[in-house]
């Protein structure tokens, strides 16, 4: 719809909204009901009788004429859009408790910084830190998550990180991500695509274009699928989201959507081949913050080992209860990043450490060989493990080998010393050979 005729359409009470940056979706059902979806709140009921029945038919019929199209008991459903406007409309024929309508504001802006990132606790600052490496070594990631979680916009937040001399093209079906207006002075194309283009006529034309990445808003049919794995398959370098339960499921999840007799094997290990991260997005009220909370809870890394066998290495995941858990790249993920000139290092998140952050991490250590306060190596034996461990400064700490594994809990939100581990004599060369050491939550 031409945002010039848009702009002149009516919506009355419905503006206090439109103009408010904290409300993101507008949802009105049953005779008068008005719920908003906002940042800080997620979703609640207002009570407003001046949005009524009348009013929503009224804008219904505004679009339609404008649009050149019908709305009526044989044309139940009207899709209208601006380039920051969407709405949906549903005749009352069909939503027998009378029309039913969805506002949803898509802005040209990007919600999300690091600050913000950093003080709601969306993303600890090293994994902040991984995600932007990843950008800039041009990986493919997929984010997931449930609808309203802020797949779009965190997708449009790491594609910020993209260098400036990078050409993007983004292929939507409906406009979300403005990332051409958010910067105007960028080589970035905006396509759309619609009964006409389909995503595969795009996309064969988006890459004569020749973009370094391609970003589809969402993966949601067999089309979509197809699209993203001939566009990373030919070397291009694409970010997308997708719905899904958690990171891990993201692969299956794509091959769900194809609806074809193709080999699952074979479509899994061309994903884990071609994708390096999977990303799962969560938005939640939470007490603890008194505020709708959105954050990142798992990171995936997709790999293939030497029998093209498709793997999975969980970079990160973070509980509601605020457990959080780490694990290292693998050496594929460190070489495919080499490889652009970004160096993720054997220790990006800091597992090894003179200090061990204190915020319930599981953090595998470099060493696994259990010693005493004096550094002196523990017999492997478990019984003469309990009686020769000692207190490390402040710290009361309880060892016990029970299938390779130590867990450590730690007193009075103290920290351990990294040198009550004696790794002079034991360096390990290979950190993901070795068994993880939970770090248990602090008392």
């Amino acid at each position: 719809m031409n945002d010039a005729i848009f702009s002149q359409l009516d919506f009355g009470p419905i503006n206090e909204f439109l103009m408010d940056d904290n409300v993101t979706d507008i949802s009105y059902s049953n005779n008068g009901q008005v719920f908003l979806k906002t940042l800080t709140k997620g979703v609640y009921k207002v009570e407003r009788p001046d949005i009524n029945n009348a009013l929503m038919e009224k804008l219904a019929f505004q679009c339609s004429n404008v649009m050149g199209k019908t709305f009526n008991m044989a044309h139940p459903f009207l899709d209208a859009e601006s380039t920051e406007l969407r709405l949906n409309f549903v005749h009352e024929s069909i939503a027998t408790n009378g029309i039913a309508v969805l506002i949803r504001k898509t802005p040209a802006k990007i919600r999300l910084n690091k600050d913000k990132l950093l003080k709601e606790e969306y993303v600890t600052e090293d994994l902040l830190n991984f995600l932007i490496d990843c950008v800039h070594a041009r990986c493919n990631i997929i984010v997931s998550g449930e609808t309203g979680s802020g797949k779009t916009e965190l997708v449009k937040y790491l594609a910020s990180n993209t260098r400036e001399d990078e050409k993007i093209i983004s292929i939507e079906d409906t406009l979300e991500l403005h990332l051409d207006r958010i910067y105007p002075n960028r080589d970035i194309v905006a396509m759309k695509t619609n009964n006409i283009a389909s995503y595969t006529d795009v996309l064969v034309t988006c890459m004569r274009q020749n973009p370094i990445w391609i970003l589809l808003a969402e993966v949601r049919s067999a089309e979509a699928v197809l699209a993203i794995r001939n566009s990373i398959s030919s070397g291009h370098h694409i970010m997308s989201t997708i719905h899904a339960d958690k990171a891990a499921s993201i692969p299956m999840r794509m091959y769900s959507l194809l609806e074809s007799s193709q080999d699952t094997e074979q479509f899994l290990s061309s994903i884990h081949r071609y994708v390096q991260l999977g990303i799962y997005v969560k938005g939640y009220m939470s007490k603890r913050h008194n505020r709708f909370q959105r954050e990142i809870l798992e990171v995936c890394e997709f790999y293939v080992d030497e029998d093209n066998n498709p793997c999975t290495n969980q970079i990160y995941k973070k509980s509601l209860d605020g457990t959080m858990s780490f694990n290292n790249p693998t050496q594929h993920l460190k070489d495919y990043c080499s490889i652009q000139g970004i160096v993720l290092g054997d220790d990006p998140f800091h597992l090894v450490t003179d200090k061990t952050e204190t915020n319930n991490l599981k953090n595998p250590l470099e060493d696994p060989t259990p010693t005493t306060s004096n550094g002196v190596p523990v017999e492997n034996n478990p019984v003469t493990q309990q009686a020769q461990i000692n207190p490390v400064e402040n710290n009361t700490i309880n060892q016990q080998t029970v299938m390779n594994s130590i867990q450590t809990p730690v007193e009075n939100s103290q920290v351990i010393n990294s040198q009550s581990v004696n790794t002079n004599n034991n360096q390990i060369n290979n950190i993901s050979n070795i068994n993880s050491i939970d770090v248990l939550d602090i008392i």
